[in-house]
């Protein structure tokens, strides 16, 4: 397997996306301590690729028709060998998790584990896809909050949770097109996130998570009310990637609301650094 092949399989600049669910949770419990603000965010990485290997070694049968140039249907990667990715990418997120975050943060870690997997081989294709989906994001922000911090985590894990959901469901239209009704729930759904991340002081965490929210809300809405317009599939197809996109200021908001200014610039630091690396990739199928 070589490199390119791994991070295609991978979906390795998606991993940005999940980075601050671990950083908006332990900011809302109010916990410290360099190790786990460096280690947790890397345990969600190395979950989020395993689910997305897992992901196609499940789907490689419709890719073959529908993406015949990913890993697996091109015959780059085997099916098998996807799976012991998946498998090698969660244990070692499952360790990162316990040796950075400690048994609290190990007690999140295996649930949302679970949930991944369930997703990708029993969830995804059922009405509960788009509800697994989105409490794989909501445990990923307990994550960073552990278990003994879940309570005070609770907003931003929902606010997570809701806003992945309405994006799993408009993606569901991404071959053959959505229902109007689906992008505009989805647009409600993002108006409410960016309400719920916003920290209503004129301080310099109230002023971030403001421009935060901005930055999530103005060009999700934009694309979701295009969705709504025009609900054909490559419509849906912009407007799914936006919202995947959204979640790193969503997170910096919400990371900037339970008063960490600093944390969450560089989130928005982040979601620049992905701004150019969509760029750069602009052309190139990596997703």
């Amino acid at each position: 397997m070589d490199l390119r092949s791994f991070l295609q399989l991978v979906r390795a600049p998606a991993g940005l996306t999940v980075v601050g669910d671990a950083t908006a949770g332990m900011a809302s419990a109010g916990r410290t301590g360099l190790v786990p603000r460096l280690g947790l965010p890397v345990a969600s990485v190395l979950l989020y690729w395993g689910g997305m290997a897992l992901n196609d070694a499940a789907d490689a049968e419709l890719d073959r028709v529908e993406r015949p140039e990913r890993p697996i249907p091109s015959g780059r990667i085997s099916r098998r060998g996807a799976v012991g990715v998946a498998g090698a990418l969660t244990v070692a997120g499952l360790a990162v998790a316990g040796l950075t975050g400690g048994r609290s943060s190990l007690a999140v870690a295996v649930p949302l584990a679970a949930s991944v997997w369930t997703y990708d081989l029993v969830a995804k294709r059922g009405w509960t896809g788009p509800l697994v989906m989105g409490a794989c994001r909501g445990l990923d922000v307990l994550l960073g909050a552990g278990r003994d911090g879940a309570a005070a985590a609770a907003r931003p894990a929902l606010v997570m949770a809701g806003h992945t959901a309405s994006v799993t469901t408009l993606s569901r239209g991404e071959v053959h097109g959505a229902e109007p009704a689906t992008a505009a729930v989805a647009a409600a759904t993002t108006l409410a996130a960016g309400v719920a991340a916003v920290r209503p002081e004129p301080t310099a965490a109230g002023l971030v998570s403001i421009v935060a929210a901005l930055r999530y809300a103005v060009p999700t809405l934009r694309a979701q009310a295009d969705a709504v317009a025009d609900p054909s599939a490559p419509v849906v197809r912009s407007a799914t990637r936006r919202g995947i996109l959204a979640m790193v200021p969503l997170q910096a908001a919400l990371t900037a609301r339970a008063g960490r200014p600093v944390d969450a610039l560089v989130l928005l630091g982040i979601d620049a650094l992905g701004v150019v690396l969509g760029r750069r990739a602009k052309g190139r199928e990596i997703t």
